[in-house]
């Protein structure tokens, strides 16, 4: 939420093609009751990509598939992992896996309503599930409305006591049960997320499963995109230069950004871990953030944040 936004996933287009990126979660509600076009408006690049709907009524669910796959959505995802207070209250996210049940049957609606496939993102369980069983019974039954693939978060969600953000990083991780899953149910496609890094450790949870998703390690080091094409994919990179390459083919995306009315930080904000760990990493971040928001701020801004990140020639040595 409130991350992988379009600019976010037309940046992302910039370092990887093949990869499939994710919409932020959009609730049932906002799509059938707010501003349609500011929730599904997406760009072409942005292919193959994911609309994620938050939602537990089957009848509204089928809705919104309806209304993403119409605007060209590549697949329609139902979160059943979000843990937040917000989504609880509303009766979806992680509190949806006590009801597999209701989640088989959101995803049948959901299938009825388009051709896209419908896939689920979970949890390995909840608060009072501590059995490997009661995740097995959570995937068969959902995987008998028509469900064939399913992302995993592999924590459990503690949906009272812990925040969001500690829910991301308390519950231990449990990749084996991730793998038992694909095992139990090969004929599931099963991807893997949760404390994901690298693509070293992608290559190795790809030896148990079909898939794995990442989420805050390519958006606070988006260049680690970079190699996805060419490691996990066998495909040319679309950057085979260096960060300012990224950077220049973003600008006419930004320019017309601006023309419509967007401001710099709407876009560069996802931008500011290009230089992660790089020379002058910290000067780029400082100076769109300092800069970015104002509103006379253009592409300028972000070519002299860039600057920032060369290293300076070496002197040469004395004569003598």
């Amino acid at each position: 939420m409130d991350w992988t936004d379009r600019h976010c996933r037309r940046f992302w287009r910039t370092l990887t093609r093949r990869a499939r990126v994710y919409t932020e979660m959009v609730t049932t509600g906002a799509l059938l009751h707010g501003d349609v076009e500011r929730h599904l408006r997406f760009n072409e690049e942005e292919h193959p990509v994911a609309l994620q709907l938050g939602g537990a009524d089957p009848i509204d669910l089928a809705a919104c598939a309806r209304l993403g796959a119409g605007w060209g959505y590549d697949e329609i995802n139902l979160n059943c992992g979000c843990p937040s207070d917000r989504v609880q209250n509303g009766r979806f996210g992680a509190c949806l896996m006590a009801e597999p049940e209701l989640v088989r049957d959101c995803v049948g609606a959901m299938r009825d309503a388009c051709e896209l496939p419908v896939t689920v993102k979970h949890r390995i369980g909840i608060d009072h599930q501590e059995s490997y069983s009661e995740l097995v019974d959570f995937v068969g039954t959902v995987a008998s409305g028509g469900c064939d693939v399913f992302i995993v978060h592999a924590r459990k969600a503690w949906l009272q006591g812990l925040s969001p953000k500690e829910n991301r990083e308390i519950p231990p991780l449990n990749y084996e049960w991730v793998y038992r899953l694909k095992r139990d149910f090969p004929a599931l496609t099963i991807v893997i997320n949760g404390g994901i890094e690298s693509l070293d450790a992608c290559e190795q949870h790809l030896e148990q499963v079909d898939g794995v998703m990442m989420g805050r390690a390519p958006y606070q080091n988006p260049w680690l995109l970079r190699d996805v094409d060419t490691r996990l994919f066998d495909a040319e990179s679309p950057i085979s230069a260096d960060r300012e390459a990224a950077i220049e083919t973003m600008h006419p995306y930004i320019e017309t950004q601006l023309a419509r009315g967007a401001r710099l930080h709407h876009v560069t904000r996802h931008m500011l871990g290009l230089y992660q760990g790089q020379f002058g990493g910290r000067q780029f971040r400082r100076h769109l953030s300092e800069r970015a928001h104002k509103p006379e701020s253009g592409v300028a801004v972000l070519r002299e944040a860039a600057a920032l990140c060369a290293r300076p020639p070496e002197r040469a040595a004395d004569a003598g």
